[in-house]
């Protein structure tokens, strides 16, 4: 009974890439019947566990029982089905092998390895479309009712395992090694990374991804080298493209209402691109017209046409805004709607400066200078030394240039330097009115006129 079967079952893999068939011989098998219909066509059962393996290869086929239908050109295996080849791995509790059609369509308990990359499908159903000559020349996989993927990509001389991107959605396609599409509630998790969507493409090759449908968002969640959690952050928009390199996510882009989310800021705009780097987020630039970027922090705003954000290691350094930009900042909290400064111009520059918080020991950013440039316009308070007891309020100055620096010290102003073409005003806050002698009282006597 060896070889039982010719061209049954075929697998992609490095052992049959030219498309060859498996020839399978069986090795153990607990029983054998034949049956004949009346055309003449017969049906091949085996049970009792069945065993077998592709002659000239390193392909093995196990299951409880198989049934091969010749009119159908057909072939089951039933029951703790493993099919187990250099490049792929496979366990369920039913099999079918379509001979014309090339294809393997898997049942319950699905587990779909690729040897290659690493990568784990797990789900109730799996089609699986084998690459031949002729008819197809990728590999292909569809899998529907939710099924998870953990989705690796393994490198030529990576020697440890990469942590995979876990995919769960209604339906899910795979083609070659480095393609996934996915449909229906989309979930992406990674220890750095998390997104959701109706929808996503993500292609390796091209190192392009996007997100679409509902309210696609993404959840940066990375870790410095220390292990240490980065500053979270959340994108959102109508559409969200992902730039891939090296199994890693170096940027992420929401385009059409845009919005990105800090732990203490939020920035709106038509476009927002993220660029990441060592799973932390390093830059952020956003643009648009419909929607012109906009910043918000608890102390500070910032508008513009177009705006540039410096976090190297998610550490804020610099900010720059273009095209009639606008700004303003508050000293703190407490800080009154009437007490707050602003500046404006053709483009801002704001710069910060890296402190250690005294309560907490954290480094956090501190506002240290802010210039603007063309049609420059400012509006600052300067409120009194801490010696002062007079309560007088803040000094107001207003200026304009071509050019306005305000330099900070500790939140507080230090000075305005105005340049080319300065005027302005500075107001002072009028002095406590005089306190009125009480005329209450009786008048003191007179002194006694001195002793002779």
């Amino acid at each position: 009974m060896t070889p039982l079967i010719a061209t049954l079952l075929l697998l992609q893999a490095p052992d049959t890439t030219r498309g060859r068939p498996c020839l399978v011989a069986v090795d153990s098998m607990g029983h054998y019947a034949e049956t004949t219909n009346p055309a003449g066509e017969k049906t091949m059962n085996g049970g009792g566990g069945v065993l077998a393996h592709c002659v000239g290869t390193g392909t093995t086929i196990s299951a409880d029982s198989f049934a091969h239908y010749g009119a159908l050109g057909r072939l089951d295996l039933i029951g703790r089905v493993q099919i187990r080849d250099t490049g792929f791995a496979l366990d369920a509790r039913l099999a079918r092998y379509y001979l014309r059609e090339e294809r393997l369509e898997a049942h319950n308990n699905v587990v779909a390895v690729n040897r290659l990359t690493g990568s784990i499908l797990r789900g109730p159903n799996l089609n699986y479309w084998r690459a031949v000559p002729g008819v197809r020349d990728t590999v292909e996989m569809y899998a529907t009712q939710r099924p998870t993927v953990e989705y690796r990509q393994r490198e030529t001389g990576d020697t440890t395992a990469t942590e995979p991107y876990i995919i769960v959605s209604d339906r899910l396609r795979l083609k070659g090694d480095d393609r996934v599409w996915a449909g229906g509630k989309v979930t992406i998790d990674r220890s750095d990374f998390a997104a959701r969507s109706d929808s996503m493409l993500m292609d390796q090759t091209k190192g392009f991804g996007i997100l679409i449908g509902g309210t696609p968002s993404v959840e940066g969640r990375g870790r410095d080298a220390t292990g240490k959690a980065g500053n979270n952050y959340t994108l959102v928009g109508t559409r969200i493209e992902l730039a891939l390199a090296q199994r890693d996510i170096r940027a992420v882009k929401a385009l059409g209402r845009g919005q990105a989310t800090g732990s203490d800021w939020i920035l709106t705009a038509d476009t927002i691109d993220l660029r990441i780097a060592d799973k932390l987020l390093q830059q952020t630039f956003a643009w648009g017209d419909s929607v012109r970027p906009h910043a918000i922090s608890s102390l500070y705003t910032i508008q513009s046409d177009s705006l540039a954000i410096d976090s190297p290691g998610e550490v804020l350094t610099e900010s720059r805004a273009f095209g009639d930009a606008f700004s303003t900042a508050k000293r703190d909290s407490t800080t009154t709607a009437n007490e707050t400064d602003w500046i404006t111009g053709d483009s801002l520059t704001i710069r910060f400066v890296q402190e250690q918080d005294s309560a907490t020991k954290a480094k956090r950013s501190r506002l240290r200078e802010l210039v603007s440039r063309g049609s420059a316009r400012a509006l600052t308070h300067h409120p009194p030394d801490a010696r002062d007891t007079t309560q007088t309020g803040p000094a107001i100055n207003y200026s304009r240039g071509n050019r306005i620096t305000v330099a900070m010290l500790r939140d507080r102003i230090d000075r305005v330097v105005v340049a080319g073409k300065a005027d302005g005003v500075h107001l002072e806050p009028s002095p406590p009115p005089a306190v009125p002698a009480d005329t209450s009282k009786p008048a003191a006597p007179p002194p006694p006129p001195p002793i002779p």
